[in-house]
């Protein structure tokens, strides 16, 4: 039975959703900013990103917040973080693959989590304790014991090319062994898939908070497990995450730490 706070979530992410889906026929239209080098936002993050701070506040006007458009804002243990439209880079050429993702921490620890498809209406929920769901089905991770035959996911890191080329290095030990290697272009649906079993394992460079926070609670709650490059738990400051079930993050972590700069095993 999902817990309270996860129902709240699900209510805001379905209401950034619909904003989302409204807009999707008008993407040429929308007023777009470049963050920074290669890092866009829509007018349509900041309206998804509105209405799900209204719909927490209304339910937990205490808890403070952590959102990728509008920062941070209050004090407290109990953090929403939110990543309203994961996947801008793809909304916006009308590449049909983003979500919404919502999680609360309690110092600094996923407790709850949401990650939400609105196009395929695939609602990925977990709360601490009591398993990951998509659309009320309990998944887990996949099986598979090692690389051989594994499908993995990643991303490039735009914020940071400096590390281009240990990634390809990465990249290319992890292909000697795996399957095929997808790079979609949504952190959070990544990481979703991985506890959904549809990829064996997931790793990239420099996340953010909010692109993280949702999917590594649904990775641990499937039965998986979340690290930084260098094999330690939890979600890396570094933003350098490694995701999967237990025997392919460590043959991630044993392939990485072959290739990767010392910079990159840095916490």
């Amino acid at each position: 039975m999902p817990r309270p706070a996860v129902n709240v979530a699900v209510r805001a992410a379905r209401s950034a959703g619909n904003i989302i889906l409204r807009y999707m026929n008008r993407i040429d239209g929308l007023n777009v900013v470049e963050k920074q080098r290669m890092d866009f936002a829509s007018e349509v993050d900041r309206l998804a990103e509105a209405e799900i701070v209204k719909e927490l506040k209304r339910a937990y006007p205490t808890h403070a917040f952590l959102a990728e458009e509008s920062g941070a804002t209050g004090k407290g243990p109990l953090v929403w973080v939110i990543d309203p439209l994961d996947g801008t880079h793809n909304y916006l050429r009308g590449i049909p693959h983003f979500s919404v993702s919502i999680a609360l921490l309690d110092k600094g620890e996923p407790v709850y989590a949401v990650v939400f498809d609105p196009l395929r209406d695939e609602l990925f929920t977990a709360s601490k304790g009591d398993g990951a769901y998509l659309n009320d089905r309990r998944i887990r991770v996949g099986k598979r014991e090692n690389l051989g035959g594994a499908m993995l996911a990643t991303g490039f890191p735009y914020r940071q090319r400096s590390h281009l080329d240990a990634q390809l290095d990465m990249t290319r030990a992890m292909l000697g062994q795996a399957e095929d290697i997808r790079r979609s272009g949504s952190a959070a649906l990544d990481l979703a898939y991985t506890a959904a079993g549809r990829y064996d394992g997931y790793f990239e460079i420099g996340l953010k908070p909010w692109d993280m926070a949702a999917g590594v609670l649904l990775v641990r709650e499937a039965g998986g497990r979340y690290c930084d490059f260098a094999g330690r738990d939890g979600i890396p400051e570094s933003g350098n995450i490694v995701a999967g079930n237990l025997n392919v993050v460590q043959a991630m972590v044993d392939a990485i730490g072959a290739n990767a700069t010392p910079r990159l095993l840095m916490a």
